[in-house]
Formats: C-alpha cells, sequence, structure tokens
C-alpha cells in the first residue's frame, strides 16, 4: 500500500504537534529530513531539500508489527507552531513516496493488518469522541477488546456444536455411542441467552454514547424556563411573566455524575389558537415522547399530565411563592434543585447499569440475526435426527452472524461509512 502521512494532533497553535507517517517506504521517506532516522526514539534536527533548519523534533520509530497499523511507522513530534507545521507538511507532501492520509486511513490499516477488529475500531471512535466519564469507560471497555473476547467465546461455543452435528453426518452408516443432541442444545442456548441480554442493552448504550434525554413539560408560565437556567448555570433560555414565551425547544448539553445528558426546555402545553406556538406545543409532546425522563411540573391553578412514562419525575413548581417547599422546585432561588438533580441521576445511572459491551445497532442487528438462526437450528433438534443437516447449516449461518460483529467476514459496505467520522490524522 502507499506510504501515508497525516498531521494527527489538532490544528492550530498548540505545544506540541504530531505528525504520523506508516507504510513500507515510511523510513526511506524521511531519511532525507533529518541525518539519521533513530532506531527507536531521538531528537533530530529535520530540514529540508536545501538544508534549511525546520525545526528540531523528538523523532518515535515504531517497525512493522509493532505500531498501531501494523506497517513501519515514524512520528514527528513537533513544537506546535502552525508554521512550523505547514512547513513540514509541505515537505512531506512534496516527497514523492508519500501521500497524504484519506479520513481514518490509520485506524484503516490497523483493522487490515489484524491489529484491531471492527469492533475495536468503533469504540476508538466512540473514546475520541467521549465527553464524559461514563462515555469514556464504555469506549474503553470496547476499544480493548471486550466484545471480541465475547465474541470468541460464542464463536467457539457454536464451532463446537456444528462439529458435534456434522460428526453425525459423517458417521450417519455407524453407531454413534454418544447422543450428541443435549450437549448441542446446551452451547446453542447458552449462547442464545447471552445475546439477547448484550441485544437488550444496545438501546441504553447509544443513549449512553449519543447522551440520555430529559425533558421538563408543564403548563405555560410555570417555571420550565427558568428551572432550565437554574440547571444550566447560565441563561440559555428566555423567560417572561408572558405565557408561550417559548416556541421551540431548547437543548442544553451536560455532564451529569457522569453521565451526557440534554436538557429539554419545551413549550408551555396548553390549547391555543396561535398557529405559531400550536406547532411548539406540538414539538413539545413530541420530544417529551421520545425522551428518557419527563420533569412534570406542576402548579396549583392547573396540572395535566402528558404522556407519562414509569420513569417520569414529578414537582411542584415556583416553590419561592409557596409556604411549602415539599417535593417543589424553584429555579429562582434553587430551592429543591439539588434534590431534583440526584433524582435524575439517580434514575439514569440505574438504566445504564443494564449497559452491555455492544453499544451500536449494528451489533443488535447482527445478535438478532444470529438468534433467529439459533431459533431455527433449536426448532430442527425439535423435529428429530432427519434435520441434522439443516440444523448444521443454521449453525454455519449463526456463525457467520457472530463474525460480522468484530468484522471477520465481508463487512465492505460499512467500513466507509465508519471511517468516515474519523479525524485526518487518525
Amino acid at each position: 500500500m502507499d506510504t501515508i502521512f497525516a498531521l494527527a494532533t489538532a490544528h492550530g497553535r498548540a505545544g506540541i504537534a504530531v505528525v504520523r507517517i506508516s507504510g513500507d517506504a515510511t523510513v526511506d521517506a524521511v531519511r532525507s529530513l533529518m541525518d539519521e532516522v533513530p532506531k527507536n526514539r531521538g531528537l533530530r534536527k529535520l530540514r529540508d531539500s536545501d538544508g534549511q533548519l525546520l525545526d528540531e523534533a523528538l523523532v518515535l520509530h515504531f517497525p512493522k508489527g509493532r505500531s498501531f497499523t501494523g506497517e513501519p511507522v515514524v512520528e514527528l513530534h513537533l513544537h506546535g507552531s502552525p508554521a512550523v507545521v505547514a512547513a513540514v507538511l509541505k515537505w512531506l507532501g512534496d516527497n514523492p513516496l508519500l501521500r497524504p492520509a484519506a479520513a481514518g486511513e490509520f485506524t484503516r490499516r490497523a483493522l487490515e493488518n489484524g491489529r484491531l477488529d471492527l469492533a475495536q475500531v468503533e469504540g476508538l471512535a466512540d473514546l475520541i469522541d467521549a465527553e464524559t466519564e461514563a462515555q469514556r469507560k464504555q469506549a474503553v471497555r470496547v476499544f480493548s477488546g471486550a466484545l471480541g473476547e465475547v465474541v470468541e467465546r460464542w464463536r467457539s461455543a457454536l464451532i463446537r456444536a456444528a462439529a458435534l452435528l456434522e460428526a453425525t453426518i459423517d458417521f450417519a452408516d455407524e453407531d454413534v455411542p454418544v447422543d450428541v443432541t443435549p450437549e448441542v442444545r446446551e452451547l446453542m442456548r447458552m449462547v442464545r441467552d447471552e445475546m439477547i441480554k448484550e441485544s437488550d442493552g444496545v438501546r441504553v448504550a447509544e443513549r449512553l454514547r449519543d447522551g440520555f434525554e430529559v425533558a421538563i413539560i408543564g403548563a405555560p408560565n410555570v417555571g420550565k424556563s427558568t428551572l432550565l437556567n437554574r440547571l444550566a448555570g447560565r441563561d440559555v433560555a428566555i423567560t417572561s411573566e408572558v405565557a408561550g414565551t417559548t416556541r421551540d425547544v431548547i437543548e442544553v448539553r451536560l455532564d451529569l455524575d457522569g453521565l451526557p445528558v440534554t436538557l429539554l426546555d419545551t413549550a408551555g402545553l396548553r390549547d391555543t389558537d396561535d398557529i405559531v406556538e400550536g406547532i411548539g406545543v406540538q414539538r413539545a409532546k413530541d420530544r417529551a415522547h421520545d425522551a428518557d425522563i419527563r420533569v412534570h411540573m406542576m402548579s396549583d391553578e392547573f396540572f395535566e399530565p402528558h404522556d407519562v412514562g414509569s420513569s417520569d419525575i414529578f414537582v411542584r413548581a415556583k416553590a419561592d411563592l409557596l409556604d411549602d417547599e415539599t417535593g417543589a422546585v424553584s429555579g429562582k432561588t434553587g430551592a429543591g434543585v439539588d434534590q431534583l438533580v440526584d433524582n435524575i441521576a439517580s434514575i439514569l445511572k440505574n438504566r445504564a447499569s443494564s449497559v452491555g459491551i455492544a453499544m451500536r445497532e449494528r451489533h443488535r442487528l447482527a445478535m438478532t440475526r444470529a438468534i433467529a438462526y439459533l431459533d431455527a437450528a433449536e426448532h430442527g433438534l425439535d423435529e428429530g435426527h432427519g434435520m441434522t443437516d439443516i440444523v448444521a447449516e443454521e449453525l454455519r449461518s449463526a456463525i457467520r452472524a457472530v463474525d460480522s460483529l468484530v468484522g471477520r467476514v465481508d463487512v465492505e459496505q460499512i467500513l466507509d461509512e465508519i471511517f468516515s467520522s474519523f479525524c485526518i490524522g487518525k
């Protein structure tokens, strides 16, 4: 493959900038940039073709098979001046042995060279995008190969089951002293039960990756926007004594005890002849319906609960105007806000505890296919020995579905989508 290069750190002024070069021609390409390419690492003066000093850099050399991509890699740790970076990149771009890397190409080579499996690539993408501690922990689990380990256990069990069945096919004309059906059935059920548990956790895992949503809903002028501003710690929503001020859904992203949470301030729920306000009310209902938690703000004058879920929270509004603040909140004074936040965090943490290792819809669909094949295989076992060939084929199909989780089968159609989300230097 071509030898590629790219800036692996963010653009702009910084203390350090890292330029990565990967490919079989790496050492030959950078040899003319410095007096000697270090065997492992060393400080080197980088000079252009005219001998002019470009920078003094820390140079790291990773031999083939011991780098991130699996290819020979050299990293140039430059001073993070935009001018220095531009000069070095220009020199590399003029080198006929090199070409600029495409988005995610370093990671794609790591996949193609067996350094990472497909699930680890997705975990790396999530790790780069992680904003909260919970997201980081989950991404690190996947990136470290936890899903691959589980898949390997499933795969081994299903291969064992298929081998037992195929042995009975190969020796169909002989007396097989042991009935393999009980062991085959036990292996299939073990894998199926674990897959169902993992599959059920994918929806929550997606929320953990993309962010949980908490909608604040209630009647107009009940204090929703004031509460949002208090939770956000800044004025993000317009507050007014005039009912119907909020017309659209206002979103605020927060880190709530390590969990990514998006707070939604919605239009007051009421019947209205105002067309624009009516659109806002309908949007409020739609977003509230899809939210993980709805915080219902109740007023003494009016309260009509909307779309109540099992995890919803009910609070009395405008605690600053009440004689008894029990169960009430006030965005103006902060009364009851800490308790509300703790309540929300407790519900979401409990929900996040059901997250497994699989994190993406692609994973869920692959497991769903495998479960369907295993169900068909078990049905075939129930039919008797005449179905052995069909059961074995269903098991082989289940194995292929399992393999697709980590990219052991042809997954070319999804690679472009995955790597398009990576930055150029990754």
